[in-house]
Formats: C-alpha cells, sequence, structure tokens
C-alpha cells in the first residue's frame, strides 16, 4: 500500500496551484548544509515488518527498564505504583474513544471527569480554579509566564534557580517569540535556597517570580514570604509543582500566596511511558480566570432541569480568533487526566496523605543510609522523597558504575547542568513507596563502590 498514492500529474497540478516549479523550493528556506543529499547514513531503504519489528525489539533490549530493577530516578517524572484499576477504566470505549470533547451534547462522561479533575486540582494546589489540564508541566509553566504578563502587562520574570532546567529551557525558547525578558541562574549544592535573592531582586518591572516546591534538589521552602514581597512590587507568584504526591503532606502553593500553581501530574495515575504522554496541571485564583490557557469545564442544569457539563471557557485559537486566544499552544491531555482523577478517586484524600507518608518514610530510611557512605554528603536539611547527595567524585561516572550493577541510583546534575563544574558532583535520589528494604540495600551498595 502505498502511503502517498499521488500521481506526477497530481503533483504537478499542486506545484501549479501554489505557483512553485519543484517540490525542492517548498524547503527553500532550510540551509544547504542541513538538507540531506542522499539516504541516511546506515539506514535501509526498506525492510519487511518482521525485520523492522526484530531490530527496534533489539534496540530496546539494550534499555535497563524501571521495574526490573532497583529505580530511584526522579527530577520531574516518578515511579509510582498505579493500580491495574486505573489502566482498565482508561481503555473502556466511552473515555477512549471520546477523550476530548468537541461535542459536549454526547461527552457528558468525559466533562463529568475533567469537572473532577479540576475540583481534585484546585483542592490539591490549594487554589480556587483550575483547568482541564495541559500538555505537561514544563509547556504549563510557560502558560503562566504569558498568563502573568497578561495581568501584569510587565515582561519582566525572574525564575528560581531551583526551577527544572528543562522548564527553563522550554521558557527561554518560547521567550524568544514573545519578548519577554527571563532573569535564570544555576542552583548550588546548599541546603539554602534562593528565596530571599529573588525577594530582593523583585522591581516595580518584574511580572512574576517563578519557583518549584519542592524545587529541583529537592529542597522545601516556606513561599510565604516570597509571595508577599511580589505582592508588594505588583507581581505575581507562580509555583511548580513537578512531583504532586508531595502535596499529600506539604502545605499547598496557594495557602502561602501563590497566584499561580503549575505542575507536572504524572506521579498519580500516569506511568513513566519513557517521557510521555503527561499531564500539566494548572492552577490559578478565580479572579484571574479569564487570563487561564486551556479549557474549563463546568456544571451547569439543562432545559429540563437535569444536571448536565459544558465547556464553560474554551479561550484556544481553535474555538476563537487567534489574536484573542490566551493561548495558542494549549490543550488538555484528556486521558492522561482521566488517568489521573481515577488515581486520586481511588486514593482518596486519607490515601494520598498515606501515600505521601510512606514516600517520606522511604527516603528518610534512604538518605540516612547514604549519608553514612564515607565522602558523600546530604545536602538537603528538608525533602519530602526527593535529596540531593554531594559525592566525593564525578556523579555521571558514578552513575553509570551502578548501572552496571543493576541500580538506577538517581540523576547527575552534570547531565542536567552540563555546563556547570560546580554541580558535577550533585547526585539526586528520588524514592517511593515502590522502593522496597532489599532496593534501598542495593543503591546503599552500589554507590559505596561507585565512589571508592
Amino acid at each position: 500500500m502505498r502511503y502517498l498514492p499521488l500521481s506526477d500529474a497530481d503533483r504537478s497540478a499542486m506545484l501549479d496551484t501554489i505557483g512553485v516549479a519543484h517540490v525542492d523550493e517548498l524547503f527553500r528556506d532550510v540551509p544547504e548544509e542541513a538538507r540531506l543529499d542522499g539516504p541516511i547514513r546506515d539506514l535501509p531503504l526498506h525492510a519487511s515488518e518482521l525485520q523492522v519489528e526484530r531490530h527496534l525489539s533489539a534496540l530496546a533490549r539494550k534499555n535497563v527498564p524501571a521495574g526490573e530493577v532497583p529505580f530511584f530516578l526522579g527530577c520531574g517524572a516518578y515511579k509510582h505504583h498505579v493500580p491495574a484499576s486505573v489502566d482498565h477504566l482508561i481503555q473502556r470505549g466511552e473515555f477512549l474513544t471520546a477523550y476530548t470533547p468537541y461535542q459536549p451534547e454526547i461527552a457528558q462522561g468525559t466533562l463529568q471527569v475533567l469537572f473532577e479533575f479540576q475540583s481534585q486540582v484546585a483542592r490539591l494546589m490549594g487554589c480556587e480554579v483550575a483547568n482541564a489540564s495541559m500538555y505537561d508541566g514544563s509547556t504549563a509553566c510557560w502558560e503562566a509566564i504569558g498568563m502573568a504578563r497578561r495581568i501584569s502587562r510587565k515582561a519582566k520574570t525572574l525564575i528560581s534557580s531551583g526551577l527544572h532546567p528543562h522548564y527553563v529551557s522550554v521558557c527561554k525558547t518560547m521567550a524568544k517569540f514573545t519578548g519577554d525578558t527571563l532573569e535564570t541562574a544555576a542552583p548550588e549544592l546548599s541546603p539554602t535556597t534562593d528565596l530571599d535573592d529573588l525577594a530582593a531582586r523583585i522591581d516595580g518591572e518584574t511580572s512574576a517570580v517563578v519557583v518549584q516546591y519542592p524545587d529541583i534538589l529537592g529542597r522545601v521552602a516556606d513561599l510565604q514570604p516570597l509571595a508577599d514581597a511580589a505582592h508588594a512590587k505588583g507581581a505575581l507568584l507562580i509555583v511548580v509543582v513537578t512531583e504532586p504526591v508531595a502535596l499529600g503532606l506539604l502545605k499547598s502553593p496557594g495557602e502561602m500566596g501563590a497566584d499561580i500553581v503549575v505542575g507536572e501530574g504524572q506521579s498519580i495515575g500516569v506511568g513513566l511511558n519513557f517521557g510521555g504522554p503527561y499531564v500539566g496541571l494548572f492552577a490559578c485564583r478565580e479572579k484571574h480566570i479569564r487570563q487561564m490557557p486551556g479549557r474549563i469545564a463546568g456544571e451547569t442544569i439543562d432545559a429540563d432541569g437535569k444536571r448536565g457539563f459544558v465547556l464553560t471557557l474554551s479561550t484556544r485559537e481553535q474555538h476563537i480568533r487567534r489574536e484573542k486566544a490566551t493561548s495558542n499552544i494549549c490543550t488538555n491531555s484528556g486521558l492522561c487526566a482521566l488517568a489521573f482523577s481515577i488515581h486520586m478517586t481511588l486514593l482518596g484524600e486519607k490515601g494520598l496523605r498515606q501515600l505521601a507518608e510512606l514516600n517520606h518514610a522511604r527516603a528518610r530510611v534512604a538518605a540516612d543510609k547514604l549519608a553514612a557512605i564515607p565522602g558523600v554528603r546530604l545536602v538537603n536539611d528538608l525533602f519530602f522523597n526527593e535529596f540531593t547527595l554531594e559525592l566525593p567524585v564525578e556523579a555521571r561516572p558514578a552513575v553509570h558504575r551502578m548501572v552496571e550493577r543493576g541500580v538506577l541510583g538517581g540523576v547527575s546534575l552534570g547531565r542536567l547542568y552540563p555546563d556547570e563544574a560546580s554541580l558535577s558532583n550533585g547526585l539526586v535520589v528520588a524514592v517511593t513507596e515502590t522502593a522496597t528494604d532489599e532496593d534501598i540495600d542495593a543503591l546503599a551498595k552500589a554507590l559505596t563502590e561507585a565512589v571508592k
């Protein structure tokens, strides 16, 4: 079967219509040196389905599966136990084939789930309203910066050194097209965060301050003083949460004065999935609701007095004029939001708190054992289920040596910040409820050997 069953006459007619003589003219904006001048090297021109399947399977076997070895990676993506009932329910045809409510009158179940999802996210973040989800945490972070600009009518944003560098990278990329000024820095291997410094740098031109909670090193701080400092200068406080399970124990950002709270919901209901798809969380104060990007599902009463659900707001370019849209990239990750909502419902408030307590307890056990290794220093004074170690050797080779011993032992800061030599000895370790005593012992043994 041909994927593009066009004749030469069809192609010629199309080229004539758009006013070019040859298909290569469509790529004239691509520099010559960036174009292929022949087949891709080492890639065969064709292969059978069986050959392709075997080749891809062989490539996959080079990976170390998260479920087969002790796993302590984190930094924005966490290995939690997801009940089998979550996967079973999201694959029901009623949800799987109608995950986005383009026709609300026949998507009542989907709209109700999104309505409940919004309620759960708002409650978790400590905010008054939440939207029906976004792509992921990093794009939600950028959307929050854009939203703050629309509200404050200022374009300078202070970004904490504790914000995940991948989130920073996304924001910098988008800021190239909007003219926003982003002031950023790399963290230090210190138990002290940069919140006091951020508060001192807020001025009348500052639109927003962005902080992560807990931050990239796992540090936990009181955000109320920073919120007060921001509000005193007419700026907004944006808080990023990459590990929502933490909010089962920690005070919510909204309670500490945050104006916009965004984050990554992968921890609840969504597996690691080789990096996606994930689900962005977005919540804010009610007074800012009309500047919030994405969709909002609402509850109403129909003509017969029956309870129903509608898209209350949908300020996307697919629904309104592009220049009036609050965002041109936002959407809702409906199926992942459904998984989040099902898992959260199964947990309940008590279950989430117990899950958070278990995560913290497991992390404390691991931190004590690892900090006892000669030459290893625990950086954090406070942490939830993720903490940073300073090793007596470079962290990246140590991580590889642990993998050779069958342990995925953490994320080296040298990989996240390749240009920052001062962070090369940093290792971020995440410990969830899935880590057994045997796993923690294996980690301690592997790290001991890796730093010799």
